[in-house]
């Protein structure tokens, strides 16, 4: 195998598939980037037997392409060699099999590479069906949903974003049981068979970073234990996760005794305000109260003293509420959320509060209040 290519072409590629590779693979081989060049172009892979993205750089954006054929070439150092490279084109040569040069005008690396047959074939087949979803909507959706997932293994359906797509509704819910977000799209056309799926809050984290907010369509492939996304010039495939995730719909109040309209960056930054004192404390924890027209935030910490901040609000009845809550996930729900006005609904203290915008049901986020007696 020999070739040239510009750096920024090859590097962006490896950035891309090198978030597959696992600093806990144990199969060596899979600490390695697959190289195939052929007449079409530049395929690279990467996998931890979980997760496999592949890349393609067609013919037409390689500068030169002398001999083709099939190499390993180890990740550790390969980022950095590519990134660290003067020159604008950096030529590949692979020499004795199983190692290869990487060089331009004034620098040159001799790294030993391993052997292409003793990497694990891996079906990247597409499904007859699939969702097609532009990447804005999809990325917008990530954002939305899956900071709350757990980070706990003790549960591990709860590390996972759970998909359901029934018709041409696609509903993602993630939890960690303390905190809830719900986000429902409507899908350009039906989808022909019930979906119920668990897609690791790890993979689709990376997906994310290499999605583009923009209008480029992804195809979603789903099967039985595994799901294909195809984006652009990239095939992103991880394992589902096994087991049936909880039917979180009842969890969700749909009827409330307190219904509080704020100004979303009001609340927003009088929470932050609020909650400065808390920083260092595990739970961050604010207590909320309604005093007529007026929403009162505040904290309490032994060693450093209180705060108290208020905004104005609207409310449906004039009843006294006193709440307290986790300022940040508050504030991790409160920064998914683009319009003006945001509704604060409400029960007792015991009972979960559910954020969402006015006349709008997509998207929904829950927070369990904490008891502080």
């Amino acid at each position: 195998m020999k070739f040239s290519i510009n750096k920024n072409i090859i590097l962006q590629e490896l950035i891309n598939v090198s978030r597959a590779i696992s600093a806990r693979n144990i199969i060596p081989i899979l600490n390695g980037i697959k190289f195939e060049l052929n007449n079409e172009g530049l395929y690279l892979t990467a996998s931890d037997s979980d997760l496999t993205i592949k890349s393609f750089i067609p013919t037409d954006k390689i500068e030169s392409v002398d001999k083709e054929g099939v190499i390993i070439i180890q990740s550790k150092y390969l980022l950095d060699i590519i990134k660290k490279m003067p020159n604008d084109i950096i030529n590949f040569e692979v020499v004795d099999d199983l190692k290869i040069i990487i060089y331009s005008d004034n620098s040159e690396y001799n790294l030993n590479c391993l052997n292409s047959l003793d990497y694990p074939e891996i079906q990247l087949e597409d499904n007859t069906k699939h969702i097609d979803l532009d990447a804005a909507t999809l990325k917008k959706m990530i954002y939305q949903t899956t900071f709350a997932v757990s980070t706990q293994e003790s549960r591990p359906l709860l590390t996972g974003l759970n998909i359901k797509v029934n018709g041409n509704t696609m509903e993602c819910v993630a939890t960690d049981s303390y905190r809830l977000a719900k986000k429902i799209i409507t899908l350009s056309k039906a989808y022909d068979e019930a979906v119920n799926i668990v897609i690791p809050g790890r993979t689709i984290n990376e997906f994310d970073k290499i999605l583009e907010d923009k209008e480029d369509n992804v195809e979603i492939h789903i099967f039985s234990k595994k799901i294909m996304f195809k984006y652009n010039n990239i095939i992103f495939q991880t394992n589902l996760l096994n087991g049936e995730y909880p039917n979180t719909s009842s969890f969700i109040p749909t009827d409330f005794t307190h219904v509080v309209t704020a100004k979303l960056n009001d609340f927003y930054s009088s929470l932050d305000r609020a909650a400065l004192l808390t920083q260092s404390k595990e739970k961050n924890i604010v207590k909320m109260e309604l005093d007529n027209d007026q929403l009162i935030l505040s904290s309490f910490a032994s060693e450093i003293g209180k705060v108290e901040d208020k905004i104005t609000v609207q409310r449906n009845i004039k009843n006294p509420v006193n709440i307290s809550f986790s300022s940040k996930y508050m504030m991790d729900a409160l920064k998914t959320f683009d319009s003006e006005d945001i509704l604060i609904n409400m029960n007792t203290d015991s009972k979960p509060i559910i954020l969402k915008v006015p006349d709008d049901d997509t998207l929904i986020q829950l927070i369990l209040p904490i008891k502080t007696y």
